[in-house]
């Protein structure tokens, strides 16, 4: 995957997140009410640790979620991509977005999720991937769905549904 490179898509541009963007990914990472059916960062401390560490594992992983930015405006919007959890382990390459609620329902979800795939499919080749949706967040589970996911199995200790895409490759051969 380009590491250091912008990625674009129609609407957006992918970039590698840097310190200077945590006051603004703090604005709805550590907003409870944006974050509610997900986990919101204590502290700006609590944000930029954990942009830190994703960034720590670009190295290691070559992906890790990005700052989503407008590509008209500039302005940050989200966060999210592929990555393997360094905070909880074990569940393999996952992605996950999260978005400012100004930006809710204007399908940038779906955007970047397009290109998650493509590059998990394509440039890193994995036999699959993976994501996390509460039961309540019916807008994440629509975009999981229309990308091809499917529910494995509720995780109560998460109150989450555990979703799964196989390779589209992998699943055209099959």
């Amino acid at each position: 995957m380009a590491n250091g490179v912008d990625i674009e898509t129609p609407r957006l541009v992918l970039r590698r997140p840097s310190l200077s963007d945590v006051p603004a990914l703090f604005e709805f990472l550590g907003d409870a009410h944006a974050m509610r059916h997900t986990h919101a960062c204590a502290s700006l401390r609590d944000c930029r640790r954990k942009v830190a560490v994703h960034e720590w594992r670009r190295r290691h992983d070559g992906y890790a979620p990005w700052t989503i930015a407008s590509k008209a405006g500039g302005q940050i919007l989200g966060w999210g991509g592929l990555y393997d959890d360094p905070f909880d382990r074990g569940w393999g390459v996952e992605v996950a977005y999260f978005f400012h609620p100004s930006a809710w329902g204007r399908g940038y979800a779906s955007e970047m999720m397009t290109t998650c795939l493509t590059i998990a499919d394509h440039a890193l080749r994995l036999p699959e991937v993976r994501a996390f949706a509460h039961p309540e967040n019916s807008a994440s589970r629509r975009v999981l769905e229309k990308a091809g996911f499917e529910v494995v199995r509720f995780v109560p200790e998460m109150e989450r549904f555990l979703y799964r895409r196989h390779r589209q490759d992998a699943r055209a051969a099959a």
